[in-house]
C-alpha cells in the first residue's frame, strides 16, 4: 500500500513493527540511526516516515528536519517511550503529522497511518507551501509583478517583512517560476543555528572534524545543488559564518569543516529578514559586503493589516484548507465574526490568521463560524465584544500576549533577549509563543 521508512534503533521492536506493517501490505525499509536513515532518503522515495525519537546518533527530529531541508514533503509519525509534551510540540513545529508513545497500540498506529496517507496530498501542499494567494490590493499586485520579474533571473533576492507575512511562500513561488524549478528548494532557519554548528549545517563536515562528527555530512549548499537555498532570519548568522558565506557566494565553492577540498556549488540564494539589515550593518553586526551580495533585489511584504479587503480572500482560502485537513464543511463566517476579523490588527499576520481560522473551523459544527469560535484575546481586542469584562483569565491572557508581542518586536524577535526582558526562561517563552500563535 505505501512505501515506508522506519528509523528505529531497538532491533526487536523494529522487526516486530516491520512484520506487522508488511502483513498490512506496506513495503517497509528500516534504518537504525539518523545517518543511515538520511542515506536511504537520498537513494529512495518514501510515502511515510516512522521515526523513533531517541537514536544513537541523534533524534528522529533530526531526520524530520533534514527531510524539510531537502525539500521533501513526506508525512511523518514520531514514536517515543518518553511521553514528553515538549518533544511533541517540537515535532509538530517541524511538520510531524502525529506523535505516538510506546508501547505502540497497533490499531492506533494503523489508524494514524491511514489519516497521514489520506492527507498526503494536503500535507505535501502545506509543506511545500501552497500557491501564494493573489490579493486585489495595490500591495499584492506590486508583489506579484516583482515576483514575475525577478523569478526567471538568477539574482539574489532579499525578502523583508514582519513575522507571518509569508516570506517562505514568496521564496517558494520565486523558485517555482525560475529556471531552477526542477531542482531542490532547500530552506534553513538561520535563527535556529547554534554558533558551533552553523558552519556544519551550511557547508557540511567530514568524519572526525570535531567531537561528535561520527560521519561525513552534507551541508544545505550541497543539498540545494542546482536549485534554490532559502535562508530565513539571515541577520542572525554569527560574523565568522558571514565571512564563510560571502566566500561561498562570491567564489561559488564551499569547504566542509575538516576538509581541504573545495566543492563547487551552483545555488541561487534567497534570504529573508524581519528587520532592515542596514541597521545591523550600521551597528557592525552584519557585513556590508555580504548585505549587498544577497540584496540584488529586495521584496518588501506588507503586513496583513495594511492590505485592506485582501483579508476576505485569505479567510476563504484558509477555510478551504482547514476543511480539508479537519474533515469539516464550513462555508464561511458570520457577519459579526467577519467584522471582528477585519478590526483585529493581526500582529502575527497570515500565520496568525491561518491559526485562528483553523481553530474556528474546528469549533464549528454547522456551516457558518460565529464569534463564539474566535479566541478570547481577539474578542477583547475589538469593541462590542461578547465576552464578559469580568473574565479575568481571558483579560490576563490578552495582556500577556500583548506584552510578549511588544517584547519580541523590541528585540527584533531574538527569543533569548525577549525571555530576559520578560524575566522568564526560554522554555516558558517558547510555550507561550506556541500558545498564542506568535512563532516567528
Amino acid at each position: 500500500m505505501a512505501k515506508i521508512l522506519l528509523v528505529e534503533d531497538d532491533l526487536t521492536f523494529a522487526q516486530m513493527l516491520l512484520v506487522f506493517l508488511q502483513k498490512h501490505g506496506h513495503k517497509v525499509t528500516s534504518a537504525q540511526n539518523v545517518s543511515s536513515g538520511l542515506k536511504l532518503l537520498e537513494q529512495h522515495t518514501f510515502e511515510l516516515l516512522l521515526l523513533d525519537y531517541r537514536l544513537t546518533d541523534g533524534t528522529g527530529l533530526d531526520v524530520l528536519a533534514k527531510t524539510r531541508d531537502m525539500g521533501l514533503s513526506i508525512p511523518a509519525i514520531m514514536m517515543t517511550s518518553f511521553n514528553d509534551v515538549r518533544t511533541a510540540v517540537k515535532a509538530m513545529r517541524l511538520g510531524a503529522f502525529d506523535y505516538i508513545t510506546k508501547p505502540v497500540n497497533p490499531d492506533e498506529l494503523i489508524m494514524i497511518m491511514g489519516h497521514a496517507l489520506a492527507n498526503k496530498t494536503l500535507a505535501a501542499e502545506l509543506s511545500e507551501g501552497p500557491a501564494f494567494i493573489t490579493g486585489n490590493s495595490p500591495q499584492s499586485v506590486k508583489l506579484h509583478d516583482h515576483i514575475d520579474l525577478v523569478a526567471p533571473t538568477d539574482m539574489a533576492v532579499m525578502i523583508q517583512g514582519e513575522s507571518g507575512t509569508g516570506k517562505e511562500y514568496v521564496a517558494r513561488m520565486i523558485h517555482r517560476q525560475s529556471k531552477r524549478s526542477a531542482k531542490p528548494f532547500v530552506a534553513i532557519d538561520c535563527g535556529a543555528l547554534s554558533k558551533d554548528l552553523a558552519s556544519s549545517e551550511l557547508f557540511g563536515h567530514v568524519k572526525g572534524a570535531f567531537t561528535g562528527a561520527i560521519a561525513d555530512k552534507k551541508g544545505v549548499f550541497e543539498w540545494a545543488e542546482g536549485g534554490t537555498l532559502f535562508m530565513d532570519e539571515v541577520g542572525n548568522l554569527e560574523y565568522d559564518v558571514q565571512v564563510k558565506l560571502l566566500r561561498a557566494l562570491q567564489e561559488k565553492v564551499i569547504q566542509p569543516i575538516g576538509s581541504n577540498k573545495n566543492i563547487p556549488v551552483n545555488v541561487r540564494i534567497i534570504t529573508a529578514t524581519n528587520d532592515d539589515l542596514l541597521n545591523s550593518v550600521g551597528q557592525g553586526h552584519f557585513r556590508q559586503d555580504l548585505y549587498h551580495r544577497i540584496n540584488e533585489f529586495k521584496i518588501q511584504l506588507s503586513p496583513l493589516r495594511a492590505r485592506g479587503n485582501d483579508i476576505d480572500i485569505f479567510i476563504k482560502y484558509f477555510i478551504q484548507t482547514a476543511n480539508a485537513e479537519l474533515g469539516r464543511k464550513v462555508a464561511g463566517v458570520s457577519p459579526e465574526a467577519k467584522q471582528a476579523l477585519h478590526k483585529y490588527d493581526w500582529p502575527g499576520n497570515l500565520r496568525e490568521l491561518n491559526n485562528v481560522i483553523k481553530r474556528m473551523v474546528l469549533l464549528t459544527d454547522g456551516d457558518i463560524a460565529d464569534v463564539e469560535a474566535l479566541p478570547d484575546e481577539m474578542l477583547f481586542a475589538n469593541p462590542g465584544n461578547t465576552a464578559s469584562e469580568s473574565d479575568l483569565k481571558a483579560q490576563n491572557e490578552a495582556n500577556e500576549k500583548n506584552l510578549i508581542q511588544k517584547a519580541l518586536h523590541q528585540v527584533k524577535y531574538n527569543k533569548s533577549k525577549a525571555a530576559k526582558l520578560l524575566n522568564i526562561d526560554r522554555k516558558t517563552l517558547y510555550s507561550k509563543i506556541e500558545r498564542y500563535g506568535l512563532d516567528n
